[in-house]
Parts: structure tokens; C-alpha cells; sequence
């Protein structure tokens, strides 16, 4: 059976304009089911992120706006003390997915929308919890099990199979063909050239 595998980060500003080329491909194979690997783009830390690193991701966002027309809210960088740290973010849609598994997209989903146009920090744990109880999670088994040694485990399994398939960047889309893996896309690509690639490989027009 053909499936998609999507190695991203909820915290990659190119995973967030991404997001609608990624479904419209859905939408065009609707029947192919994805699974969402979290590629951790960046480990825990609790040290404010240095000034350069913060110049050149807003100036990352501002070429991803000039480039795709994606939303951002900039304002992000001077209502919060950003940090270099986005492995709690991983966690947060593994302890979602643990809970309810239809949780996963929703959770990703608020994160984004949360970090790139409400300005809120997915660094920060309370964050994460209201986000948590926004998509209707109990906000306590949440915080439990964003905290916990399982989600631990299933995150390093994840960055595993990020490692193992040999994955630079994100966003990273897959298809999984029987035994064989084709790449679709290593960093952004539009809808279009993705469709016309899965409609080679799948034999489905």
C-alpha cells in the first residue's frame, strides 16, 4: 500500500507555508494515508536565542513571505524571549497523538497558527497546554504526558527514522511504495510538481 511520510517540525517556518501545498496533495489522494514524523529541529534549551540566530530566522520569514505569500506575524520577536528550542513542540503532538490519535493535525495546526500569527512561544511549555485544552485535551493528562518518559521515547524514535532516512531539512515529504522510498520533496515544493511526481510513481491520473 502507497503512503506519505512527512518529516517535519511544528516550529519550521517552512513547514508552516508548506502546510496548504500539503493539503491540496491530501486532497488529490485522498485515499493515501500520511504519517507525521517529528524531526526536532532544534533540542532543548533554556538560554535565550542570540541575537544573530533571531535576525536571520526573521529574515528567513520574511523570504518565505516574499517567496509563498504565508502569513506571519513579526511581532512575535518583541512580545516574547525567544529560544533556540523546539523538541517540547515535538512532544506536545506526540503526548496530543497519545491521548486522542485525531489530536495529531489539530495539534500541529495550533502550534502554528499559535507561533506564526497569534505571536505566542511553542518554546514554552504553558503554552503548549493551553493549546492542548483549545483543541479540547484535558490539560492535565496533557501536561503529564508532555513531561513524561514515553513521549521522551517516541520523540528519540522519531528523530531515529528522521536519522535512518538520511533527512537534512524539513519540510521532508515521502512516499512510501511497498519496499521502495521515493522523495517528493526535500524543503518547500508547491502542490503541482508533487501531484504530477505521485501521479508518475502511483500509476493514478
Amino acid at each position: 500500500m502507497n503512503a506519505l511520510l512527512y518529516i517535519m517540525d511544528p516550529m519550521c517556518s517552512w513547514c508552516w507555508a508548506f502546510a496548504p501545498e500539503l493539503q491540496t496533495v491530501r486532497a488529490r489522494f485522498a485515499n493515501m494515508p500520511v504519517s507525521f514524523i517529528m524531526g526536532g529541529l532544534a533540542p532543548d534549551s533554556t538560554e535565550p536565542m542570540p541575537d544573530a540566530l533571531a535576525q536571520q530566522i526573521q529574515s528567513t520569514w520574511r523570504q518565505i513571505e516574499a517567496r509563498t505569500g504565508t502569513a506571519f506575524n513579526h511581532d512575535f520577536w518583541t512580545l516574547n524571549s525567544p529560544r533556540r528550542a523546539t523538541y517540547d513542540a515535538c512532544r506536545a503532538v506526540i503526548a496530543a497523538t497519545r491521548i486522542r490519535p485525531d489530536a495529531q493535525e489539530p495539534m500541529i495546526d495550533a502550534i502554528q497558527r499559535a507561533y506564526y500569527l497569534q505571536a505566542k512561544n511553542p518554546s514554552d511549555r504553558q503554552v503548549l497546554i493551553e493549546l492542548a485544552q483549545q483543541i479540547g485535551l484535558d490539560d492535565a493528562l496533557f501536561s503529564q504526558y508532555l513531561g513524561d518518559e514515553m513521549t521522551q521515547g517516541m520523540l528519540q524514535q522519531h528523530l531515529a527514522i528522521k536519522g535512518s532516512l538520511g533527512v537534512q531539512g524539513f519540510p521532508t515529504l515521502l512516499l512510501q511504495k511497498g519496499e521502495e522510498l521515493h522523495w517528493l520533496s526535500t524543503g518547500y515544493r508547491q502542490a503541482d510538481g508533487i501531484i504530477a511526481q505521485l501521479e508518475k510513481l502511483t500509476g493514478e491520473h
